[in-house]
């Protein structure tokens, strides 16, 4: 089975950790659990001027607290200890100073008070910013306290009217965490009846099940009284045993007693009482240690399956976070190439599903074919173009002056013609719509491509060369589809003239046709001939300017839309391979801190397997 301190010790780790990631909710009552508050700690309580700081430095066995009159504690102070094996040196580490270890637990105290000011300045407010403080000695036993400062019940000169509220705030944001074990410290020689500690602890926690009672200067209580009525919980029962303790008295700190010799003198003051002496075993601050760190290792027994769910799903988020982040990006030149040649691929990938299904986009296409371009043929102005008016114009024109015989072909050559170019605008047109909506789908297939999140170069690039690219479809498109209406106007269908003599002899009689060839019923029919013959062309057309464009533009679209990007690359020197996966610096610091997230994560699992199954 897992040592006691073996499980303190791995939470302690984990929570260092989580600290020196930001992965705690402390400053923000609106933050998702984390694990930061899945672990337990011990938040000290009391009253200014109640004793706190003198038990920490007990607890602790040296003596690195500010002290003074009024105020002194004025942030929060999350103080770590780990045991380490004995003959080793003892230091500690702030966490806003990495890798410096105090061995001088003077300057511990200056540094605390320094970092204090920082915050606060010289006044005497308060900051929710804690301080985080980790101390190594093989004299302690593995705790996480929590400092906070101390409860009053006036402000005195130099702090605002709020500064009671404002404290009891901090400190009921710390204690009324379900995994906070409230430490409350009352002064002996105070009715406990009006103790703050005890008050704030009552409305937190009203079972007492996470409430440990210390009753300090027990040595300071009048002659002829003791505290036994509250350490025997007579006067005010707790589910946890009350403990007494004997801190060092002022006279002691001012002649340097070290805490060695306090403790020796706290075992005998208790040993030796006629009060307290059938107590001595359960009292003083060794004892309290050793208390609060047994019952931190029931408290994290039973949270493990809790704690391990949180991690476990934590994992599965990071890793998640992770995979969308992407990898780290190479640094030799071959491993860029290929890099960038995949992320070319992935948003290929994706332009492919606009186009063919399986995303929004290519159904626009299909409406251009379908109901802008025959929508554009209908609306071509033949009606006006065929007036007898214009028919009539154009048929005498181009007899010159010499009627024509029979048919008036070179009239009809002309109309046709003439009506045959109305036909570039709606194929033209369907040119351009298609390419709207490619850039489009480049645009939307740039931003919907996950890999390519994370460079924001390489996207600029990749637009700029699909975009050349389909410049060059569309006029490659565009000289196509005018060249299917130029090649109407060519080659004009031949059974079409054949049929024309048949139709103006339709009547039997030569004659009367021949002396009718001016009159408006002459014209009316070559309008009506010309209209029949173009309605046919727009026919053809209808079907082959559709394919012509998706020959021209969508299906090289599909094929080749970063050819020359994919040319262009391969000339490329490293140096300008790496500009093009130059990662938003944000992002990279992100998956840097995700990484690390997982880490602990993983790390605190199989620490946690390990000493929870040992």
């Amino acid at each position: 089975m897992a040592t006691m301190e073996s499980l303190i010790s791995m939470v302690n780790r984990i929570q260092r950790a989580c600290t020196l990631l930001g992965d705690y909710g402390g400053d923000n009552v609106n933050a998702l659990p984390t694990l930061w508050e899945s672990l337990p700690s011990v938040a000290v309580v009391g009253g200014q001027s109640s004793g706190k700081s003198s038990v920490l430095e007990s607890i602790v066995g040296r003596d690195f607290l500010p002290r003074g009159s009024g105020i002194v504690t004025r942030r929060p102070l999350v103080l770590q200890l780990h045991k380490t094996e004995s003959g080793l040196e003892e230091y500690a580490e702030f966490l806003h100073l990495p890798k410096r270890k105090f061995t001088d637990f003077a300057k511990v105290r200056n540094e605390i008070q320094d970092e204090t000011d920082k915050i606060t300045g010289k006044s005497k407010q308060i900051s929710p910013v804690p301080i985080h403080l980790s101390i190594y000695s093989p004299n302690v036993v593995n705790l996480t306290l929590i400092d906070l400062p101390g409860l009053t019940k006036v402000a005195v000169e130099g702090q605002p009217e709020s500064i009671v509220q404002d404290i009891e705030n901090m400190v009921r944001s710390y204690v009324e965490k379900p995994n906070t074990i409230i430490l409350a410290i009352t002064p002996a020689n105070q009715d406990i009846a009006t103790s703050d500690a005890i008050k704030l602890a009552r409305e937190v926690d009203p079972t007492g099940e996470k409430t440990f009672g210390v009753l300090t200067k027990l040595d300071l209580m009048d002659k002829g009284t003791n505290a036994l009525d509250v350490l025997e919980g007579r006067s005010y029962r707790l589910q946890h045993p009350w403990v007494g303790v004997v801190n060092r008295s002022q006279a002691d700190i001012n002649r340097s007693i070290d805490m060695i010799a306090a403790r020796r003198k706290e075992r005998e003051y208790f040993t030796t009482s006629p009060d307290y002496g059938h107590l001595a075993s359960k009292m003083g601050s060794e004892y309290l240690a050793k208390l609060l760190s047994k019952h931190l290792e029931s408290v994290i027994r039973a949270r493990i399956p809790g704690i391990m769910s949180l991690i476990n799903r934590s994992i599965d988020e990071l890793e998640e976070e992770m995979y969308h982040l992407g990898r780290p990006v190479a640094i030799d030149a071959g491993a860029q190439l290929y890099t960038i040649l995949e992320l070319c691929r992935a948003f290929g990938r994706v332009f492919s599903e606009h186009l063919e299904g399986g995303r929004p986009g290519g159904d626009q296409i299909y409406g251009v074919f379908d109901n802008q371009l025959p929508a554009a043929l209908k609306k071509l102005p033949f009606d006006r173009y065929l007036s007898m008016q214009n028919v009539r114009k154009v048929v005498s024109e181009a007899d010159g002056y010499q009627p024509h015989l029979i048919a008036p072909e070179q009239g009809y050559r002309r109309l046709i013609d003439g009506a045959l170019n109305y036909f570039r605008g709606p194929a033209e047109a369907s040119v351009d719509a298609v390419h709207i909506i490619l850039k489009g789908l480049v645009r939307k297939s740039v931003a919907e491509t996950q890999e390519l999140r994370r460079f924001p170069t390489l996207q600029a690039e990749i637009l700029a060369a699909a975009n050349e690219a389909l410049e060059r479809f569309r006029e490659d498109s565009r000289k196509t589809t005018l060249r299917l209406v130029e090649m109407e106007s060519s080659y004009l269908t031949v059974d079409f003239f054949r049929k024309l003599p048949q139709e103006v002899d339709k009547g039997g009689n030569p004659a009367a046709s021949t002396a009718d060839r001016y009159v408006e019923g002459h014209f009316r029919r070559i309008a009506s001939n010309v209209y029949s013959y173009v309605g046919m062309i727009s026919e053809g057309l209808r079907n082959s300017i559709p394919k012509a464009v998706v020959h021209c533009q969508v299906r090289e679209a599909k094929r080749s839309l970063l050819d020359h990007l994919y040319v262009q690359l391969g000339k490329r020197e490293a140096k300008r391979l790496a500009q093009l996966l130059d990662e938003d610096q944000a992002l990279t610091e992100r998956r840097q801190q995700c990484g690390k997230r997982l880490e602990l994560y993983k790390s605190a699992r199989d620490e946690i397997d390990s000493v929870s199954w040992a």
